[in-house]
């Protein structure tokens, strides 16, 4: 899950960096008005936390701009306006929930999971293949119920292994939609590959029964069967 934390207050904005990506979601942040706008309309995100009071474009003009190309990213409102019409104001511009500073981080987060759920549209938010199981929502992966820790990519790619088990997942396929790379010059699959490593050591290397597999020359499945 990847969020965009536009806030000019860099100590809120590191806080809450540092909060996210502990909770294993990837963060970006824009400290001005202008760089969150030129992110949003360059890259995807599934969420943003947005405040009102910006320098060079203010959160309401970035929200609007947002809503009239009828993108529906789901936008949590982070703000020290706690006036019942400035709530109006934003939640009529398009906002989807509204928090107001100083926040509790745990209202944070629980706010900003029902905006994931939200804005997951017609996905599986729970995955499971044998004893592994993942929850997109909260980022957490267990097997047989002893809980794996993982990096932001890591959970990335076993989750997009998941979503297409028992079904070969080409390296192409994992630099295209995993790390969204569509033009590298120099192909990914040294990096892929580590990363393969690291999660065979964590997902099948403490149990019996092997899950994650190399198919030579062609990619990587995820599966029960033994191969």
């Amino acid at each position: 899950m990847r969020i965009l934390v536009i806030e000019d207050e860099k100590k809120v904005a590191q806080a809450l960096k540092k909060g996210l990506e502990s909770e294993h979601y990837d963060v970006e942040v824009a400290f001005s008005g202008e760089e969150g706008f030129f992110l949003l309309h360059s890259q995807k995100f599934d969420v943003v936390i947005l405040d009102l009071m910006l320098p060079g474009r203010d959160g309401l003009e970035i929200l609007t701009a947002l809503r009239s190309k009828q993108d529906k990213t789901p936008v949590l409102i982070l703000t020290a306006k706690d006036a019942v019409e400035d709530r109006v104001v934003g939640l009529d511009a398009g906002a989807d929930d509204y928090v107001i500073k100083p926040f509790a981080f745990p209202e944070l987060l629980a706010r900003l999971r029902a905006l994931l759920r939200r804005g997951i549209d017609g996905q599986i938010l729970k995955l499971k293949l044998a004893d592994l199981e993942m929850d997109v929502v909260k980022h957490t992966i267990a097997r047989s119920g002893r809980p794996i820790s993982l990096t932001v990519k890591e959970f990335e790619i076993i989750e997009y292994l998941l979503r297409n088990h028992g079904q070969v997942v080409t390296r192409e396929m994992l630099a295209k939609d995993v790390w969204e790379e569509t033009q590298r010059a120099t192909p990914l699959n040294n990096v892929i590959d580590v990363h393969i490593a690291r999660l065979r050591k964590k997902i099948d290397e403490p149990f019996v029964k092997k899950l994650l597999h190399t198919v030579r020359g062609v990619g990587f499945i995820l599966t029960e069967r033994t191969l």
